[in-house]
C-alpha cells in the first residue's frame, strides 16, 4: 500500500510546479475553442471538427478570461466543476448550460463563458444525449489565479428570491379598541355615565325648589 504521507508530498510536488510552468498574466485572454475550426461535432464521421482537448493543453487560462464558443444553435456547452459529470458526460445539479436556447436551427452563434472560478474547469457537448460528449466533444482546463477577477465579473450574486406575502398575511386583523359585546366593561361604562347625568339632574331640580 502506497504511504498516504508520500501521495500528500507528490500532489503538492504536482501543483507548484504547474503554478511555476504558468507563464504570469499581463492581460485578460480570449480563448476560441478549437481554433479557427470552431465548436462543432461532425454527424458524417461522428466525430468532433477537433481535439478540443488537445488544443486545451496548449493553452494557459486565467480568472477573467473568456472561452469563446465559435459554433451554431445545433450545439450546446456544458459547464462543470464536477469531474465525475464530466467523465459521464451527463449534467450534475451544479452544472450550467451555454445555449440551446434558440428556436432556430443551425444558425450562427457565439457563446463567451467567463472564467471565474480558480482551478479546474470541465466542459462537454449537451447535445446528442451525451453522444458527442462521450465521442470527444469535451475538454478540462486548469483556472489560474493570474491577475484575478476584473471588477466587472467580481460581483456578488443577487440576493434569493422569496415569494411575497399572500393578500390574507399582509396586514394583521384590525383591533377595534374598548370591547363593545353586550355585558361587557364598556357597556358597564356607559351605564355608570348615565347614572351620573340623571345625579346631576336630579341635584339642579332640587335646588330649583
Amino acid at each position: 500500500m502506497a504511504n498516504p504521507t508520500v501521495i500528500v508530498i507528490l500532489i503538492a510536488i504536482t501543483a507548484t510546479a504547474a503554478a511555476a510552468a504558468a507563464p504570469p498574466a499581463t492581460q485578460y485572454t480570449n480563448h476560441t475553442v478549437g481554433g479557427p475550426t470552431g465548436w462543432f461535432f461532425n454527424a458524417t464521421t461522428n466525430s468532433p471538427f477537433a481535439n478540443y482537448s488537445s488544443w486545451a493543453a496548449s493553452q494557459t487560462f486565467n480568472l477573467g478570461d473568456y472561452l469563446i464558443f465559435n459554433t451554431s444553435t445545433n450545439q450546446t456547452v456544458i459547464e462543470t466543476y464536477n469531474e465525475t459529470a464530466y467523465r459521464g458526460c451527463t449534467p450534475d445539479d451544479d452544472a450550467f448550460e451555454y445555449g440551446g436556447g434558440s428556436n432556430a436551427f443551425g444558425e450562427a452563434q457565439t457563446i463567451a463563458v467567463p472564467l471565474t472560478l480558480e482551478g479546474p474547469t470541465y466542459y462537454f457537448s449537451g447535445a446528442g444525449d451525451g453522444e458527442q460528449c462521450q465521442r470527444g466533444m469535451a475538454f478540462a482546463i486548469q483556472v489560474n489565479k493570474g491577475l484575478g477577477l476584473p471588477p466587472i465579473l467580481n460581483q456578488p450574486p443577487p440576493p434569493p428570491y422569496s415569494e411575497p406575502p399572500s393578500a390574507s398575511t399582509q396586514l394583521p386583523p384590525a383591533t377595534i379598541p374598548g370591547d363593545q359585546t353586550p355585558g361587557n366593561g364598556g357597556m358597564k361604562s356607559g351605564a355608570n355615565v348615565r347614572e351620573w347625568l340623571f345625579g346631576l339632574l336630579a341635584l339642579l331640580l332640587l335646588l330649583r325648589l
